[in-house]
């Protein structure tokens, strides 16, 4: 009895041993991870999870990886345009892990990787367009980041979904500038209309004048119309208008 007592104490520390190794073993991976295994050293072709894996501690050891969407701030850039305009420049880059063996193997962060990549790229994209191009044509300029940073990053399992540009920040002698000429292009568009309204009203009092000189009628007609007009207002004052044809004869009289 004494021999399986003391038997039974040597293997208790054995027993709790394999079951904190057991349990140390057990490992469960989310439904939007993926754990990347190495076995001494060497990874294995095909990563492990989601749900409950086993890793042979201490010959494997396991890294996980995210494959969620990740949102990258692009910090302020300093871009010099082509047109010579310095201005600041900021933008966030959507990514996520397509291919989590190499981002694990291919990288050493992938994360730091792919904001660095984006500085770069966004550095040398912006200073081949006008302050023109950049304001106006945000859209094509994110597309074409999208396409430059994705294909950087593609070697690293990492893929760019899109491109944003944040926020543009403009010197104040620019934005001076750019108010000058948009209030410049203001007045000339009035200007323009002002003066296509001239033309087109000239137009029509020829067509009225042309309209009203075939019958001589109409002309006593609208100076009826006149004094209908004027009558309508309260007023001591009374028109009356005088043909020019008696005033021609006063004048023919005079010189008699």
């Amino acid at each position: 009895m004494e021999t399986l007592i003391t038997g039974m104490s040597w293997m208790t520390p054995i027993l709790v041993f394999l079951a904190i190794w057991v349990l140390s073993c057990i490992r469960v991976v989310n439904e939007y991870e993926r754990a990347v295994i190495f076995r001494l050293g060497k990874v294995l072709p095909q990563p492990k999870g989601p749900g409950l894996i086993v890793i042979y501690r201490p010959i494997d050891k396991a890294v996980v990886i995210s494959l969620r969407t990740v949102v990258l701030d692009v910090p302020s850039q300093d871009v010099i345009t082509r047109d010579n305009v310095t201005l600041k420049v900021s933008a966030v880059v959507y990514s996520k892990v397509v291919n989590p063996l190499q981002a694990v193997v291919g990288v050493e962060n992938y994360q730091w990787a792919t904001s660095q990549i984006s500085q770069t790229t966004l550095r040398s994209v912006l200073g081949e367009v006008t302050l023109d191009e950049l304001l106006a044509d945000r859209e094509k300029l994110s597309l074409r980041l999208r396409e430059i940073i994705d294909r950087a990053t593609e070697p690293w399992g990492v893929e760019v979904t899109a491109v944003e540009l944040k926020s543009v920040d403009l010197p104040e002698q620019i934005q001076r500038a750019m108010g000058k000429q948009a209030e410049a292009e203001r007045e000339k568009r009035a200007k323009i209309i002002a003066a296509e309204g001239e033309l087109m009203a000239s137009h029509k009092l020829l067509e009225a004048a042309n309209n009203i000189s075939v019958n001589p009628t109409a002309i006593q007609m609208r100076y009826l119309q006149t004094l209908a007009e004027i009558a309508t207002e309260k007023n001591s004052t009374i028109v009356f208008p005088l043909p020019m044809e008696l005033m021609r004869a006063f004048e023919k009289f005079a010189e008699k």
